[in-house]
């Protein structure tokens, strides 16, 4: 038996900044996020580092629940995406062969046959590379985007959600293998009995099919999530294949991952065939005194004021209504993500940290941990929290862009490499392949889709 290595999922926002808002201030931060090229840099540099994936988080709007205005955050460059990471994803996959790429797409305001397509056509332009991170987003801000007065309840917007991925699967499934033939000497094109309908009909969505995009050489693409609430874990036992979770501690994570292979096994699905992927922030010094100071440094450029606009956008609260010294743990949500509030109070509840503090302190990672020191230690450290089973393996996410992902792929992957927890060559021909998920997994989803 091939021994269990780790999986590298990189985050990346099309704008500024990723988990840490004051990272585009740092003097090595090169703020060319506007410019092809470096985006199709940094899938290269995270190709060379044998990357799984890379994936987009995205925003439909300017966050402006703080003072009500979204003058902070576009003023100081918080929380911003600025680009539609779809064309992006493109020119990515045309700059590389191997690695993932995932698009955050919302089920709350985008329809099954529209998300299909679209995914599908890329992951067969990339030969089967896509990942769908599926979000059911929480914010009126995106909701008046796209023509609604107020984002629907947690209940229907997951109830919708999972109707949304059903008809996905059915669209998808829609063109079996082998139904594409383009033969020219008997002028068939395509074998008729082998597309078929997707007929499907919910609660929220309906969609007719079949799609236009033949079968992709994965299937479809690999399925990713996030959620944090009750909601949102169940939704993610039934179909993710990746988790993304912000967790704070070794103990946290075990906790979370065990959980999460618990839901999976009593809904039936191997726990192997989902990796749970918790999110930590690599700062690499040549020694560990440099890293400690480069850590000190960045973290310093965190404006203040963008570090309270920033949560209250995550938490859908106004903010600037309560007193910065205020313990943490007095907020009450109401409206937006409950599953981030948790995160912000499990994270700072046992500091006893006041608002402020708090709000500062999630500006720096959004609270995941910072993995801090030389190559060697920071190999340590990933190593450690992996081979004590409370990960699959991480979410990274940078500091400074794209410096963290050249350090990170040139000092310490080696040493990751040497110890036997990642790979040395990519192996598979799709994300799914490379993931080494438990084999049915394809076949899982398409069970649940019928």
């Amino acid at each position: 038996m091939k021994p269990r290595q780790m999986r590298l999922v990189a985050f990346l926002k099309a704008g500024p900044t990723c988990h840490h808002h004051g990272a585009w201030r740092h003097p090595e931060a090169d703020n060319g996020f506007l410019e092809p090229e470096w985006y199709e840099h940094t899938a290269r540099v995270l190709e060379a580092g044998y990357f799984d994936c890379l994936f987009f988080a995205d925003v439909l709007g300017l966050y402006d629940y703080y003072n009500k205005s979204f003058a902070t955050t576009v003023g100081k460059g918080g929380a911003l995406s600025l680009l539609d990471p779809l064309p992006i994803l493109a020119m990515m996959a045309r700059a590389t062969r191997h690695i993932g790429l995932g698009a955050t797409l919302s089920t709350t305001f985008h329809n099954p046959y529209q998300i299909a397509r679209t995914l599908g056509t890329l992951d067969t332009l990339s030969k089967g590379r896509m990942a769908w991170n599926v979000v059911t987003s929480a914010s009126n801000l995106e909701a008046q985007n796209f023509g609604l007065e107020a984002i629907p309840g947690r209940a229907e917007r997951y109830g919708r959600a999972d109707e949304v991925v059903q008809a996905c699967m059915r669209l998808w499934e829609s063109w079996e293998p082998g139904a594409l033939v383009v033969d020219k000497e008997s002028g068939r094109f395509a074998d008729p009995e082998k597309v078929a309908y997707a007929n499907f009909s919910g609660n929220w969505v309906k969609t007719r099919g079949p799609l236009t995009v033949p079968r992709s050489p994965q299937g479809h693409p690999v399925i990713m999530q996030a959620g944090s609430s009750g909601p949102g874990r169940d939704f993610a036992a039934r179909w993710a294949e990746m988790i993304f979770t912000l967790q704070h501690t070794t103990e946290d994570m075990r906790q979370f991952r065990s959980e999460t292979r618990a839901c999976l096994a009593a809904i039936g699905r191997d726990p192997d065939s989902c990796a749970v992927l918790p999110s930590v922030d690599p700062i690499i010094g040549e020694t560990e005194s440099i890293a400690r100071e480069k850590q000190d440094f960045v973290n310093s450029l965190v404006d203040p004021e963008l570090a309270m606009a920033l949560m209250s956008s995550h938490i859908g609260t106004d903010l600037s209504r309560y007193p910065i010294n205020e313990p943490v743990g007095n907020l009450s949500l109401e409206e937006g993500s409950r599953g981030s509030l948790d995160v912000i109070l499990q994270g700072t509840r046992s500091h006893g940290l006041t608002l402020g503090e708090a709000a500062r302190r999630y500006a720096t990672s959004e609270l995941a941990p910072q993995v801090v020191g030389t190559p060697e230690q920071v190999a340590d450290q990933l190593e450690a929290m992996f081979t004590s089973e409370a990960c699959d393996g991480f979410i990274l996410t940078p500091t400074v862009s794209p410096g963290t992902w050249e350090q990170f792929s040139r000092s310490v992957v080696p040493h990751l490499q040497k110890r036997g927890l990642l790979r040395r060559s990519y192996e598979g021909a799709t994300l799914r392949d490379n993931l080494r998920l438990a084999s049915g997994q394809g076949a899982s989803l398409k069970d649940q889709a019928a």
